[in-house]
Formats: C-alpha cells, structure tokens, sequence
C-alpha cells in the first residue's frame, strides 16, 4: 500500500496526543507530508491542520519521534490507518491504549509503536538501508509460503513475492517466543543475500531449512537422595540430515528451552557442513542442572533422561541415525551414566555417545578439541595479518571445557591470557596466566568453587564480583561461556580498550547489536560455528577411529584437527570473496555463506526435503 492509496472522502482528523507546554504552531512544519501531528484526510490529500493540545502523556514527542518518522495513513477495507512505510503493516485496535487516549488513532498509534520496535520492522528497516549503502535492491524472489494472516485459497498456499525478509517473518509468526533461534537464523539470513539474490531456487531450499526435521519433548522424572520426586523437561531436536546422520551434544543446564536447543542445532547442522565432514545437525538437553547434585542423583537423572531419548536415537535406530555427545553439563560422567544405560536398554555398544573413556571409545584430544580449535582458528587470522599471537594480550571469557583448553593452548603459543569468568563474575590476572596457574584454576573448579580462590594463592590477581570482563585492556577477545554473554555495551567496552579481533569460542556469545558494533568498527569476527568447530571435527574422526578399531596418537589427532580449522578458515575467505564481501566482515558472511551451499546443494539434489 502506498501514498497514492490514500482516501478521498470526507475530511478526518488524525487526533495524536500533545503534552502539556507546547503551543499550537511550536512545530509546525509545513513542508512535513508525513508529519502525523499535522496530518489531515481530505478531498486534496495531505495538508497541515493546527494541533490540539491536551493534557496527556509528557515525553509523548520523545517516545514517538521514530514512529512519526516512519508512518503515513492510507485507506484499509474502508478505514483510515495510520501504516509503518517501511513493512506496510498498520495498528490495529488494542484494548487498552497506554497513552491515556480513547480515540482509535492514538489506540492505533499505540500499536504501530509496538510493531516498530518488533523484530519484524527492524529486520525491514535494516535490510532497506543495507540496500541503499550497497547501491542494490531488496532481494525479492517468488515463493510459495503458507500465510497464516489470510483466508487459505483451494490449494492452501498464496504466492506472493517474498525476500529474505519473508522467512523471517514466517519464523516470527509461528515461534514468536523463540528468541534464541530468530537470533540465529537472522545472522544467517542476512550472510545469504547475495546468495540468494544470485541463486534463486536457494530462497526455497533456506525455507526449508530453517525448519526441523523433527522435534522430540519428553518429561524426565527422577527421585533425589531424600526420596522426593522431582520432574525436568527433555529434548532432542534432529534439525537436518541432508549430509548424513544427526550429530550434536547434550546439554543439561537451567537455562535449555525449545528455542535454545533449536538454535543450538540449527548452528550444529551448518558448524557439521563448514568441517566437510558427512555429518548432519541435531541437538538436546535437559533443565537439569548438575551442580550442587550428589554423584547418585546425576546417574538416577541420566538413567531416565536415557529411558526415552534410547528411542530416538542410535547408530542403527530405524529410520533415525543419530549419534548424540556432550555439552555444557554433560562431562565424561555424564556421558557415561547415559552409555551405560543405553547399552543396557538396547544392548549395543559402538558408534553411541562421546567422548566416552578412552579405554572404551574415545579419541585422544577430545576434551581438548574445541579449545585447541578456537585458538588454530585465531592463528589463522593473524598470519593473514602477518602477525603471530605471541605476546598479544587474550581477554577469555568462561571457566569451562572450551575456555580453559583455549588459555592452555594461548600459553603454548607465548600469548598472554589475562582473565577467565564464572557465574559469579571474572578473575583477571595483569601476569597473565601460566601453566601451574592454569593447574590451580582446574583444581578450584574441579570441586565447583568460585575463582575468587585463586586470589588467595595469587594475592595480586583480582577478582571482580557480578562483572565481565570485557573492559580489560586487550589484543583479542574469546568468549568461550554461553550464548549471548556479549552485548551492545560489552563490545562498545572492547572497542574502546583496543581490541581487534573477537573469536567466538561459545555458541552464538554475541548478540546481534553487539556483532553490530564489530562491523560498524572495522574488526575482525570469527563466528562460533567456524572457530569452535574443533570439537565435532574430532568427533568424526572418532566415528571414524571405532569403525577401523584403531586408536589414534594425541599428534595425529592434533594435526588432523590443525589441518581441518586452517580448511575452515580458507573456506570462509573465499566463499565471501566469490561473493564480493571483503575484510572483515569476509569471516561471519563467509563461514555463513559456505556452510549453506553445501547443505542447501545437498537438499536440491535430493528433491523436497
């Protein structure tokens, strides 16, 4: 709908709230065609009126300011509304109207002002100014989408020219809640624009993809050592398998939902794809936390959480092939519990679950994959830079598996890492941290203390209580916790101690703004799904190992895992290159766009899956 839509009956004066103060011709402005304080509907279309001043909400210009800038009205089914002239969409009646009002164009100015700052509008406002900078026009591509705010036509479907955008805004409509995975997909979908605009057909095959194959819930209950019951929620989702079988972790920890553990394997399909690897995406978990649980209740816990994941899982499980691990939460214990009571329900021992002992299973190197992983991936970016990471100062976030093998490796390297973190805050150490250090940091979270103990050995270390360490002065930065842990304030903190690279060790540490600030800021972002992609590289490698019945020294593993993060790293250089994106934005687009061509090549190839 646009301006020339506008009605030509009788006059109708849009009544918006004015504060007390102002008088009547303050601000007036008579070049504003889209000033709706001044607009009138008449039979010659836009003109200004005088205001009406009203004692109502103060501050109501500040609030509004944005939602005037981008608004026009236009007739809908015989009305006039007020429409967003970015996405088209108008307010609709609410209720109850915040801003003290009863008339129906403040109660639609309420809800305009709710879609503005909705992710809908800021994925359009985004997309409209990417396309004036690059001098190229949204992409839009026919597609046929199920739309759920329509009469549903004899087939079912309407087809409508769609853009990216579209898929977004499906996602939107049909798991608004899940914030964690829109996340995800946005930052994938706004690499794909000049795939898509470039390849036509992969716009369906990315509709598809964002969709999971299968999504598995179930109730896990469980008797803690007092005899009471208790009940968590488990999941499995098996998001893909277009490359082979579904492999991701389990993670067991508060904070898992559906839309955690969706992002997490949608990251898993793509992280799969960008390692070569035959492997397709899929991830799990649990509510459960294991911390302040005794060793039986953790093995009660697995026993169950096993009784109905057995079902859907499994080397030769028809018609599902999948082969889980572990993740935050889920260790060598846990991963055991879980084995011995699959092999126990099922009676099958190989090609289910890691890293298992070595004794029964695993690689060598495997806890240590991811880690090491992250810092072969930094070592990568600098010898493009004709730099080594010698001397650098690390900031890392984190006090895990992937944190403290990642400042292992910085040690081995001569780099100088200065922190670590915990639930509980950050221990920054201007000495950096060396090998017995690191020893004592092991130690204190092997018996899940806080890091404030290491200041007792180390008096002249310091630990910071409910911080993060993003405002320690910095080379690069490797957040290694959890999803999100970095946002807009965080990286505006890095840039302005000098940080120039950031490595994402987690999955999906950074939020949207904060990846923001990075680009507007010319530094170079490794995203999680290449740089951490160490641990499930050895993890085929393992499926690999057991099939030949063959163990594999530490230095072979370690040297495969080298080869396989400097391929990573190559692949995302020249996917961005081949599609005109340059440093340093040629690393997140890059291991985007390369990750997708394989599965999406796959998915064509194999028809409508």
């Amino acid at each position: 709908m646009t301006d020339a839509t506008i009605g030509t009956e009788a006059m109708e004066e849009i009544d918006l709230e004015m504060g007390p103060g102002y008088d009547e011709t303050t601000h007036f402005d008579p070049n504003a065609t889209q000033n709706l304080a001044l607009i009138a509907v008449g039979d010659h279309g836009l003109k200004p009126t005088p205001r009406k001043k009203k004692k109502v909400v103060k501050r109501w210009r500040d609030e509004w300011a944005e939602t005037y800038k981008w608004a026009y009205v236009a007739v809908q089914e015989g009305s006039h509304r007020i429409f967003c002239s970015v996405c088209k969409e108008y307010g609709r009646k609410h209720r109850r109207n915040p801003y003290g009002n009863e008339g129906s164009r403040n109660m639609q100015m309420s809800a305009l002002e709710e879609h503005n700052n909705s992710l809908l509008h800021k994925e359009a406002l985004r997309l409209q100014m990417a396309s004036r900078d690059k001098g190229m026009g949204i992409i839009e591509r026919p597609l046929y989408i199920k739309d759920v705010s329509r009469q549903w036509s004899n087939e079912g479907y309407f087809q409508h020219t769609v853009s990216s955008l579209s898929i977004l805004a499906a996602i939107l409509r049909r798991d608004p809640h899940e914030l964690e995975f829109i996340q995800s997909v946005q930052e994938v979908v706004h690499s794909l624009e000049p795939v898509l605009a470039k390849v036509p057909q992969y716009v369906h095959v990315l509709e598809r993809l964002v969709e999971p194959e299968r999504v598995v819930i179930f109730k896990v209950p469980w008797v803690d050592d007092k005899g009471e019951a208790h009940v968590n929620r488990g999941f499995r989702v098996q998001f893909n398998q277009a490359l082979g079988p579904y492999k991701g972790g389990l993670r067991f920890h508060p904070t898992v939902n559906l839309s955690v553990v969706k992002f997490l394997a949608f990251e898993q399909t793509l992280k799969n794809s960008l390692s070569s690897l035959s492997l397709g995406g899929g991830k799990g978990g649990s509510d459960f936390n294991p911390k302040g649980k005794s060793e039986n209740e953790i093995m009660r816990f697995c026993y169950s959480f096993m009784e109905e994941l057995y079902r859907h899982i499994g080397p030769n499980q028809v018609p599902i092939f999948d082969t889980p691990s572990g993740d935050i939460g889920v260790g060598p214990r846990e991963i055991g519990y879980l084995f011995g009571q699959y092999r126990r329900l099922t009676s099958q021992y190989e090609g289910m679950l890691g890293p298992k002992g070595i004794q029964w299973g695993t690689t060598n190197l495997h806890p240590e994959a991811t880690g090491y992983g992250v810092v072969y991936y930094a070592k990568e970016v600098l010898a493009d830079l004709e730099k080594s990471l010698k001397d650098l100062r690390c900031v890392v976030s984190g006090a895990g598996k992937v944190a403290l093998y990642a400042v292992e490796k910085l040690i081995t390297f001569g780099a100088i890492p200065v922190t670590v973190s915990d639930t509980r805050g950050y221990l920054l150490d201007e000495e950096g941290f060396d090998r017995a250090k690191l020893g004592l940091i092991r130690e204190i979270k092997t018996h899940n203390k806080s890091l404030r103990e290491y200041v007792k050995n180390y008096p002249r270390a310091k630990y910071f209580d409910d911080m993060k360490p993003w405002a320690v002065k910095c080379d690069i930065a490797f957040p290694c916790a959890t999803q999100n842990e970095l946002n807009h304030a965080d990286a505006m903190a890095l840039i302005n101690v000098g940080c120039q690279i950031i490595i994402e060790g987690a999955n999906m540490p950074c939020t949207a703004e904060a990846i923001d600030v990075f680009r507007k800021s010319k530094v170079w972002f490794g995203p999680g799904k290449a740089a951490n992609a160490g641990g499930v590289t050895i993890q085929g490698l393992e499926m690999s190992q057991n099939s030949s019945r063959v163990q594999w020294t530490a230095e072979e593993v370690d040297m495969r895992l080298q080869e396989v993060m400097k391929d990573i790293y190559q692949k995302s250089i020249k996917a961005a290159q081949d599609y005109g994106i340059g440093n340093p934005e040629a690393l997140l687009h890059g291991a985007n766009i390369a990750s997708f061509l394989r599965v999406a090549q796959a998915m064509l190839e194999q028809g409508c899956v």
